[in-house]
């Protein structure tokens, strides 16, 4: 089984090609559809014991990399974990994953809630390729909100200052607002990022008693009139267009 995978359905419009290097999540996102996906409680799936590699990623890893060495689709790390969760700091698999990847002319998309300390280590070597991007997910500007929806991720000033530091190196970025949790707070933080976000995701918020409440058709026009007259090329999800519709 291919290691470098393509995407399929909704995850298809963010990375047409994906990593998942990890299996589970430090970060136990009230909103995370990973443990669903493997059928199994969200207390185990981000759970330490649970939290490792996937067996024999780097060597298979190696492999798919030489197989497509020189492609120019980007590679997401990652879907179904986080490429910068806590656990990395001490087992490096992110990055010895960056350098198997940047050896054979693969473009590198990161999309994380880590915080700053990631691009902190591995700016110089994600500086290596002009198509590699840092993005990280924003849901909202108040750390109180942000703990009690993603409780074990970085701050939002953390991940926002992530970013800043990316752009200043010359590493392209751009921001997930999936999901949308509060549209004011996703207005702020658009505000607050644009001077140094290249690009934007949008994405409703689902299987949650909350996106009913959203006026999804609104949110829309809104967002969009909004990075409009800031000139920021952006990208909507299917689901969000569709539930505008309604």
């Amino acid at each position: 089984m291919a290691i470098i995978y393509e995407p399929k359905g909704k995850a298809h419009g963010y990375s047409p090609l994906a990593v998942n290097l990890y299996k589970g999540c430090a970060h136990g996102c009230v909103y995370c559809y990973g443990p669903s996906t493997i059928k199994i409680k969200k207390a185990v799936f981000s759970s330490p014991d649970y939290i490792q590699p996937r067996p024999g990623i780097l060597e298979a890893l190696k492999k798919d990399a030489a197989k497509l060495a020189g492609d120019k689709r980007e590679i997401l790390l990652s879907f179904t974990s986080d490429a910068y969760q806590p656990v990395e700091k001490d087992l490096r698999i992110t990055r010895q994953a960056l350098e198997i990847l940047t050896a054979h002319g693969l473009a590198v998309t990161i999309l994380t809630k880590g915080g700053v300390w990631g691009i902190r280590r591995d700016m110089e070597l994600l500086k290596q390729n002009s198509r590699n991007a840092w993005s990280v997910t924003l849901t909202h500007d108040d750390p109180a909100v942000s703990l009690a929806w993603e409780p074990g991720a970085a701050l939002p000033e953390d991940r926002i200052e992530s970013l800043r530091l990316a752009h200043s190196a010359g590493i392209k970025t751009w921001v997930s607002f999936e999901p949308v949790i509060d549209p004011e707070a996703v207005y702020r933080l658009l505000g607050a990022t644009a001077e140094f976000v290249d690009f934007y995701k949008v994405g409703k918020l689902n299987y949650h008693p909350l996106a009913k409440e959203i006026d999804w058709r609104r949110f829309k026009k809104e967002i969009e009139a909004r990075l409009t007259r800031l000139h920021k090329p952006y990208y909507l999800k299917k689901d969000l267009a569709e539930a505008a519709r309604v």
